[in-house]
């Protein structure tokens, strides 16, 4: 009766997961997601840990052990994902954690698995705490107890899952709870990335996007890419469409000079929010310190989109100092604003 109940629950999964097929496959190339370990750019040390964890298990014909990857978004948390996927030679199912409602949900994906199949679940700190506490016995003892029943005649029953790989993603680990982050046996944290390895990342989607660019303009749009991969992507992309229009596909100085003043991106990858929010603390509150609620009123943005999308960037770049008095602009901020520093 129980699997019977699952079954009936396949039709569901297409709402809630996705598989790895064929035509999702060419989608991933053209996203310019690399299929390997050797191919992915960065993250050196997350690679060497990863290659050693994938052949250990494949040699011991074991699942590889849980693995979260927490950091920034756009950094290649998915793309890690499938990835590992590729590495270990099993399939990947894709959801997220809003998506998952009920204990069923996790049942039903689950069940469906093959032996050493891949789960990847991203957002995973937004699981819902009864998701959550359904995943704790999935993951480490493949089985999920369930309540047949009600009243004096509810009974407990254990389902037995295959052996399966659960990979999590999140920007906020520190929203994960402590129970479900103790179940993650490899646990990474991907990092900006640095200019000359944006720069390889920029050559190697050009290439595969048909865009004729040489290393200078590449290392002129790589300071423009905010240390993000994604965000490097998509520049490229705007900048293949400016040089399709004016002259087939060759990027040239002046045709990236022009990609970037039309979408408002300056040579040092601020944007018009990222202009206005510096522009407000140097010009409206001399320079700060001021709080993220005013800041926030002063620019009409939410405090956590400020928190979660402008600062990390502009306090790793060193425009920006964040104090127990509040915001403050940097020396770099003010000549970058075209402002004298007077502090």
């Amino acid at each position: 009766m129980i699997q019977s109940e699952l079954e009936n629950q396949e039709d569901e999964l297409t709402n809630i997961v996705s598989s790895k097929s064929d035509d999702e496959m060419i989608q991933f190339e053209n996203n310019l997601r690399p299929g390997a370990l050797k191919d992915y750019v960065g993250q050196r040390a997350i690679k060497n840990n990863l290659s050693i964890a994938i052949e250990a298990a494949k040699k011991r014909e074991e699942p590889l052990d849980h693995v979260l990857l927490h950091g920034p978004p756009g950094l290649g948390k998915t793309t890690l994902a499938y990835i590992i996927a590729n590495e270990c030679g099993v399939n990947i199912k894709i959801t997220s954690g809003p998506a998952l409602e009920k204990q069923g949900d996790v049942a039903s994906i689950i069940s469906n698995l093959q032996e050493n199949d891949i789960l990847f679940i991203d957002e995973i700190h937004r699981l819902k705490s009864v998701v959550e506490e359904v995943l704790y016995t999935a993951m480490e003892d493949f089985g999920i107890d369930i309540i047949i029943g009600k009243g004096p005649s509810a009974r407990s029953m254990r389902i037995n899952l295959p052996k399966f790989t659960l990979i999590g993603a999140t920007t906020k680990l520190s929203m994960l709870s402590s129970p479900l982050r103790a179940r993650f046996g490899n646990m990474f944290k991907l990092q900006f990335y640095d200019k000359q390895e944006i720069q390889e990342i920029l050559l190697r989607s050009a290439g595969i996007l048909g865009c004729d660019i040489n290393e200078k303009v590449a290392d002129m749009l790589a300071d423009s890419c905010r240390q993000t991969p994604r965000i490097a992507n998509r520049l490229l992309k705007r900048v293949r469409d400016y040089a399709d229009i004016k002259n087939n596909s060759v990027v040239d100085e002046k045709i990236l000079k022009e990609t970037l003043l039309g979408i408002g991106v300056d040579e040092a990858g601020l944007d018009h929010t990222d202009r206005e929010l510096l522009g407000v603390i140097i010009d409206k509150f001399r320079g700060g310190p001021v709080g993220l609620n005013t800041l926030a009123a002063a620019i009409s943005e939410e405090q956590s989109t400020i928190e979660d999308i402008y600062e990390p960037f502009l306090i790793q770049s060193g425009f920006l100092e964040r104090t127990a008095r509040g915001r403050v602009a940097t020396e770099r901020a003010y000549g970058h604003m075209g402002f004298d520093f007077y502090k």
